[in-house]
């Protein structure tokens, strides 16, 4: 089995930053970012600072002829995506993996088509709570990236193998589930609930922890999605309800969700890839989908009163 050694991610926010943290503690000359213009420039100049610690992380630009990676880690927002990829450039060869903890149902299917899908492996992070604070980021659990080959019965396959042993040498938590698409779902449908609840109403993971209505509303939007997976055969269940409420109950109380971050910070949210993907999909299998649509638009207002212009 080769072994991952060189890992490049792009995306410097809370996630990319957080896992780059962790590649660096295990071995300070296997990990860089990749980037252009200005936020190239940034890295380059200042690192990165994480739980209060300064890691001098290098920035490969896109012309940068050093080998490729032998792990592509992608961490942008969905937004962001299409014009990040070009970072990748001579960052991406031949026997290069790649994996995005993006959020969504959509981003391997991007990816692959630019850099080919032979390269992707699927993957969720769950768990994690990384939030950026000016230009630093703080965490308090790493969480898990369930990862693996579209299906993962048996024995796991070499590539996937590979990446294992990078993720344990590193201290990242990590599950290859049997079935990484009824995985990505179930992320998604969790994102769907959480993320957007949490925008709307400003409240960090202990609220969800402690209230019943804030659950309520919260677990109103994932049985939406949980009707969608029954139409797509993807069938999640009430068990993928425990399963979460058990992740949830780890998560750091005063812990923000990345929409609630960005709506705090004046930044475009990801609602197109939750409440907008379940509108979406809903036309789809034509099933109602009240409640994304009332979240869809009340997150809308959020991002017209500051001044965010449709993408």
């Amino acid at each position: 089995m080769a072994q991952r050694k060189s890992v490049v991610i792009l995306g410097a926010g809370a996630m990319g930053a957080m896992y780059a943290s962790l590649f660096f503690e295990m071995n300070p000359t296997c990990i860089a970012f990749a980037a252009t213009g200005e936020r190239y420039a940034r890295l380059k100049q200042d690192g990165i600072v994480v739980n209060g610690k300064h890691y001098p992380i290098p920035a490969l630009s896109p012309d940068d002829l050093s080998p490729p990676a032998d792990l592509v880690l992608v961490a942008v927002k969905h937004h962001h995506l299409i014009e990040a990829l070009p970072a990748l450039e001579n960052r991406v060869g031949d026997n290069t993996l790649i994996l995005s903890v993006m959020n969504g149902l959509d981003s391997e299917t991007i990816i692959g088509s630019v850099y080919g899908q032979e390269k992707v492996l699927y993957a969720v992070a769950a768990g994690t709570d990384p939030r950026r604070e000016g230009k630093r980021v703080q965490y308090d659990n790493s969480g898990t990236i369930f990862f693996g080959e579209v299906e993962n019965r048996g024995q796991p396959t070499e590539r996937v193998k590979s990446v294992q042993a990078l993720f344990e040498k590193a201290g990242i938590g990590h599950q290859t589930p049997p079935d990484m698409m009824r995985t990505l779902w179930w992320k998604f449908m969790v994102n769907v609930g959480m993320n957007q609840t949490s925008a709307i109403l400003s409240i960090p993971y202990g609220v969800f922890q402690r209230s019943e209505h804030a659950r309520h509303i919260m677990e109103s939007a994932m049985r939406e999605v949980k009707a969608l997976s029954e139409a797509a055969n993807v069938n999640l269940t009430e068990q993928d309800f425990e399963d979460w409420y058990a992740v949830m109950q780890t998560m750091h109380p005063e812990g923000k969700t990345s929409m609630l971050q960005d709506v705090q910070a004046g930044r475009k949210t990801e609602v197109e890839i939750f409440a907008g993907k379940v509108i979406e999909l809903g036309e789809t299998y034509h099933i109602p989908t009240p409640v994304n649509e009332t979240l869809f638009h009340a997150i809308k207002v959020i991002e017209e009163r500051a001044g965010i212009s449709a993408w």
